[in-house]
């Protein structure tokens, strides 16, 4: 079951709200032989996650679970450690004991025994879950749930960065489990703030994306993420404003451009790799104002963000700092 994203968290009677987790999605199969993992989009999991299959074997056969598989550190969930489980190799049983990962769930499909509950309401399947998790292992994790919109409040104000949740996921309590469908609503924490114009994609006159940066504490422009498509519009105002930056302009440049051309592939971080990003190189003298969510790991936003315009004035030097560098993250001192 899915969630469409909406713009404001729904507020009526008979809804439910639980935190959003930066995670992978991921349903387990409890088989009669062993434990299946299985991602959002069907891809197997199972050989990744030696703790989590070791935790799901201590239930009974048959139970069919959904949730979200994060790990922490420092008390925050940390992505790039969760992307480790693919590439580790060798190395994945010692990350596996130095990084554990939780497996925070959120519903039940199938109960002991193969007993398919889809289409008990989701307040039912919730009770059968917290019976089933009553003596599980403790990195079996039953997600967070209120209907108390102060208790959404705190969670969007204080969890997104603290704790590392995206935002909020809404359902209701009397609604069955649809596999597919898009019945709950999800809504993420986004704040809008700036970043400097490192690169387009397209041309410098007519850019299609635009590829973000900040400073460092060490005053070294980082690549922060990409935008969404631009409109027409921003197209043309924007590619009005650029300069490019070849190897003739390095010398007299405001600044050194100090990313690799193409951006490497791994600079995405999507789990599925894309191949390496041909851009352009600009003169990073250009801010922009963006609307961006809260999920970030190595100073990057993991997911596009969207381009609102230019800023021409405002200096690149007022742009808030790397993620993660700021003295909050929202760039307040």
């Amino acid at each position: 079951m899915l969630a469409a994203p909406v713009d404001a968290v729904p507020d009526a009677p008979g809804l439910i709200h639980e935190p959003k987790w930066d995670g992978w999605r991921c349903i387990a199969f409890r088989e009669p032989d062993g434990v299946y993992l299985q991602s959002r989009a069907g891809r197997n999991l199972t050989t990744y996650f030696p703790d989590i299959t070791r935790a799901v074997r201590t239930l009974p056969p048959g139970v069919v679970l959904d949730g979200e598989l994060i790990v922490w550190e420092r008390g925050r969930t940390n992505f790039a450690l969760l992307q480790r489980r693919v590439t580790a190799g060798r190395a994945l049983l010692r990350l596996a004991h130095d990084c554990p990962a939780h497996y925070v769930l959120f519903d039940l499909l199938a109960d002991t025994g193969g007993e398919v509950v889809l289409g008990l309401p989701l307040s039912e399947r919730r009770a059968r879950l917290e019976q089933l998790l009553v003596d599980a292992p403790t990195q079996l994790t039953l997600t967070p749930q209120t209907t108390d919109t102060q208790q959404v409040s705190d969670w969007l104000v204080n969890w997104t960065v603290a704790a590392g949740i995206e935002g909020v996921v809404t359902k209701r309590l009397d609604s069955r489990y649809d596999v597919g469908r898009r019945g709950w609503w999800k809504f993420r924490t986004r704040l809008v703030t700036e970043a400097i114009v490192g690169g387009v994609t397209g041309s410098n006159r007519s850019p299609l994306t635009v590829l973000l940066g900040r400073f460092d504490r060490r005053g070294r422009l980082r690549y922060t993420g990409r935008t969404h498509p631009l409109t027409d519009a921003q197209r043309e105002q924007l590619g009005g404003m650029l300069s490019p930056l070849n190897p003739l302009q390095h010398r007299t440049a405001a600044m050194v451009h100090p990313w690799p051309e193409p951006l490497p592939a791994s600079w995405s971080g999507q789990l599925e790799r894309p191949e390496p990003l041909r851009y352009v190189q600009v003169e990073p003298t250009v801010v922009a104002e963006i609307d961006a969510d809260v999920a970030f790991e190595h100073g990057r936003w993991r997911h596009r963000v969207r381009y609102a315009r230019a800023r021409p004035d405002v200096s690149v030097y007022d742009v808030p700092l790397l993620l993660g560098e700021e003295g909050s993250y929202f760039g307040e001192p």
